[in-house]
């Protein structure tokens, strides 16, 4: 039988080398690389890589005997640049993010829709003062991308009650969603809705989806989140949209400049909330998982699972 050789290119390096020696996987042999300058050394010796893209990125170029790349995140913007070779077969994650994101999506959501960083300057200031609030039960909810993320939020809002919308690219039905549309259709829709949720991948026609006149048709109360990519928005529209307050309110998680720089003007924007690209983690017992599941398929040349479509962008 083939012998392979998969080099580790992740921040998690350590986790990763513990886990796949303890899954014992037959006729692999682990190369780890903890610096750039190992990485391009080792990359030679490897037919497969495991690691975050940007890093796999770096070092395609070398990797001359590369048959299969296995992705630590969902998103693999950086191996899709133009220039960069396809000669592979490129996996993602994707199954274990709906309930992180769920997560997120839905703290955020209870804390406003609830009051809760008000109560918690009336508290410093002993003030007692109840403000009205509606609940989810009489919002509804529209999530771009209908994905296995989409599809837990979804889960997720229905057991508030809320009615849920969902877009993808053809329009076709998925379970879990009142009602599915078309991208095209968002012009109608968002006035509409009162929470927006891009879970969206990066692809020539997401790209500045949310542009000056789109944001525009937010009500003035709408809650929009950003948990896809952070190219799906415009940037500097949202600053002006936000500005005049359509949307209301903005839970930004990824952006088009990551970190986002300190002197970017969302920064000081009463009515956004800035977190560092961290609503859902890639874990690396669950990604050792996957990787084994399709390590195994990958020995038998069998279809691997979540490969990335070069030209689809995911």
């Amino acid at each position: 039988m083939t012998h392979h050789t998969l080099l580790l290119l992740s921040r998690d390096n350590n986790s990763y080398q513990q886990l796949l020696t303890q899954q014992a996987l037959p006729n692999l042999r682990l190369l780890v690389a903890d610096s750039p300058s190992e990485a391009q050394q080792l990359a030679p010796q490897a037919d497969i890589l495991l690691g975050e893209p940007a890093t796999i990125a770096a070092v395609l170029s070398m990797a001359t005997r590369l048959r299969w790349a296995q992705s630590t995140y969902a998103g693999v913007d950086a191996l899709l640049q133009p220039g960069l070779r396809q000669d592979y077969q490129l996996t993602n994650i994707r199954g274990v993010f709906g309930p992180l994101m769920s997560e997120y999506v839905f703290a955020h959501l209870l804390s406003l829709t609830r009051h809760l960083p008000i109560y918690r300057e009336q508290q410093k200031n002993r003030h007692w003062q109840a403000l009205p609030y509606r609940p989810l039960s009489e919002r509804r909810l529209l999530i771009l991308g209908t994905g296995s993320i989409g599809q837990h939020l979804a889960m997720t809002a229905h057991q508030f009650g809320m009615e849920v919308w969902g877009v993808n690219r053809q329009g076709h039905e998925v379970a879990g969603f009142d009602d599915i549309f078309q991208p095209s259709a968002l012009p109608h829709l968002l006035p509409q809705v009162d929470v927006i949720v891009s879970a969206l991948p990066s692809t020539r026609e997401t790209r500045h989806l949310f542009n000056r006149e789109l944001l525009a048709c937010c009500k003035p109360t709408a809650i929009l989140f950003n948990v896809g990519r952070g190219d799906a928005i415009q940037s500097e529209h949202l600053l002006e949209a936000l500005k005049s307050g359509r949307p209301g309110v903005a839970i930004l998680d990824v952006f088009e400049e990551e970190p986002l720089p300190p002197h970017d003007p969302l920064w000081q924007l009463p009515n956004i909330l800035i977190t560092p690209h961290n609503s859902a983690w890639s874990h690396p017992d669950q990604v050792a998982r996957i990787f084994e599941r399709n390590y195994l398929r990958f020995l038998e040349q069998a279809p691997l699972e979540f490969m990335v479509d070069f030209q689809r962008g995911y």
